[in-house]
């Protein structure tokens, strides 16, 4: 007799990744607008616009005449109001001594102490007033909060800059590392939270992280990974979305802040999952179904309930056990109860 021939293979076990596809958004890791914090005429631009910075290095100079002139006033007060202190320091003592010896009243003595308290009260007034006149003058030196590349000017040499007028000057963009800002949907949020994986929050117990890659405009993958640091705790009602960040090293700067790219995020790891070939799963109003090739060469019809697919394989996550043998090719010809000839590969009789 003549049995149908089947092409068979053993179900296999392996660790299955579940990846996430997305649009994301590239965003430097800081990004710093320079603003002329005082006005006056700009004189200097001590920098090559597009080149790297240093912290603290000096971008711009504004004119600091005015600025330098009411610094020393205010030291020039200073100075006046330690002499007037010095001086009602003197006569209150002076006045103490003749006082104890009934030679002055006491109006004497309440006048000299109001003098010296008052005379100390100026001399803390104009040391406020001078701190102050010195820090406006030294923004007039325009130096840069941060490393990192530095846009073009947004002044001219010679035009008026500060808060009542042009006030940006530049703006420096640190972007060794980058965040990659994404968005994923309530549903797949819910399923994260089924699988027991916490986006966002280190997770000890698990041998995996969830880390993303990113592919470029021309195809290929980003040669470095990273790893989700954020994720939002409330879901956004216009869109049904929640925000997801993820920090990435950029050490050559191919990364740059606004560029959009594909982001593949490892979601989950299943671990000893049943793989199945596709081809292998029939789908029918009633549930999916494997057919089963037992010892003995007869076909079990068996319903399992099929997990994610990955490409040409579905992991399957009840239904049949690792080794079992399953018909991967012939089954449209089998029933449940038949007999086959399993065979490796399936070859066509003619």
């Amino acid at each position: 007799m003549v049995y149908p021939v089947v092409a068979t293979q053993p179900v296999d076990v392996e660790d299955v990744k579940i990846y996430g596809d997305y649009v994301g958004r590239i965003r430097a890791q800081q990004f710093v607008e320079i603003h002329a914090r005082v006005e006056g005429y700009l004189e200097k631009m001590l920098f090559d616009e597009g080149t790297y910075i240093e912290k603290g290095q000096t971008l711009f100079q504004i004119d600091p005449t005015l600025y330098d002139a009411r610094a020393k006033r205010a030291e020039a007060q200073l100075n006046k109001a330690k002499a007037q202190a010095l001086k009602a320091e003197r006569d209150l003592n002076r006045i103490r001594p003749l006082f104890e010896l009934n030679a002055a009243s006491q109006l004497d003595l309440d006048n000299a102490i109001a003098n010296y308290e008052g005379a100390n009260a100026d001399v803390a007034v104009c040391e406020a007033d001078m701190v102050q006149a010195q820090m406006t003058l030294g923004y007039t030196t325009v130096k840069s909060p941060i490393s990192g590349y530095i846009s073009e000017r947004n002044a001219d040499i010679g035009a008026l800059v500060g808060p009542g007028s042009q006030s940006l000057l530049a703006t420096i963009v640190k972007s060794d590392t980058v965040q990659i800002d994404f968005s994923m949907t309530s549903l797949e949020y819910l399923k994260s939270k089924a699988r027991n994986v916490n986006l966002g929050h280190k997770d000890t117990t698990r041998t995996w992280n969830p880390y993303v890659t990113v592919t470029m405009a021309d195809g290929t993958v980003y040669p470095y990974q990273g790893l989700v640091n954020f994720a939002d705790p409330q879901i956004d009602p216009k869109t049904g979305t929640f925000s997801v960040r993820a920090e990435m090293p950029n050490p050559e700067h191919i990364l740059l802040p606004g560029q959009f790219t594909r982001v593949r995020l490892l979601m989950d790891v299943r671990e000893d999952a049943l793989v199945v070939p596709t081809k292998a799963v029939v789908v029918e109003s009633g549930g999916a179904f494997i057919y089963v090739v037992r010892p003995d060469s007869i076909v079990e019809k068996r319903f399992v309930e099929l997990g994610p697919e990955l490409k040409n394989n579905t992991v399957v996550e009840r239904g049949i056990v690792s080794g079992e043998q399953i018909v991967v090719e012939g089954y449209h010809k089998l029933t449940h109860g038949m007999k086959v000839e399993p065979v490796a590969e399936y070859k066509n009789e003619e």
